[in-house]
């Protein structure tokens, strides 16, 4: 399968006027319908078109397993109901103390640290100013 055209230039130099020759027009015309026959055959093919279901979403199988941003910004998740709602497990990064205090934190950042009670692992959360321990506890039992 073709991918989707792209820095794809087709002209019009013999389509512009009433008076251009269709017989000088035909390449440009077959240019375009071979552009317009790619596009269509890139439909849900790599490095073609998304497919969209019925709800003009895409599928769940077609986003990637991990999305990671560009530029060294801040990937952002902002829903309308302010809630990112998340089915299983947080996997969070172990930091240290030292790697922790060298970011410039935004307030409400959490954190798992590996060493930021007395040398033992806990969460941190930053208040605008520090990181601030939450000491974990016994382990769970049922």
């Amino acid at each position: 399968m073709p991918a989707f055209p792209s820095g794809t230039s087709l002209t019009t130099d013999h389509l512009d006027n009433a008076t251009d020759s269709p017989a000088s027009a035909r390449t440009e015309i077959k240019a375009g319908v071979d552009a317009t026959q790619d596009i269509i055959d890139s439909y849900d093919q790599a490095d073609g078109i998304a497919a969209l279901d019925s709800t003009g979403k895409l599928a769940n199988t077609k986003l990637p397993d991990t999305l990671i941003s560009s530029t060294s910004q801040n990937l952002t998740l902002s829903p309308d109901s302010a809630v990112v709602k998340i089915n299983n497990i947080i996997g969070l990064e172990p930091r240290t103390v030292a790697q922790l205090t060298a970011l410039t934190g935004v307030e409400g950042q959490v954190a798992y640290c590996s060493d930021g009670d007395g040398g033992n692992k806990c969460l941190a959360v930053y208040n605008g100013t520090d990181w601030l321990r939450v000491t974990l506890g016994t382990a769970i039992s049922t």
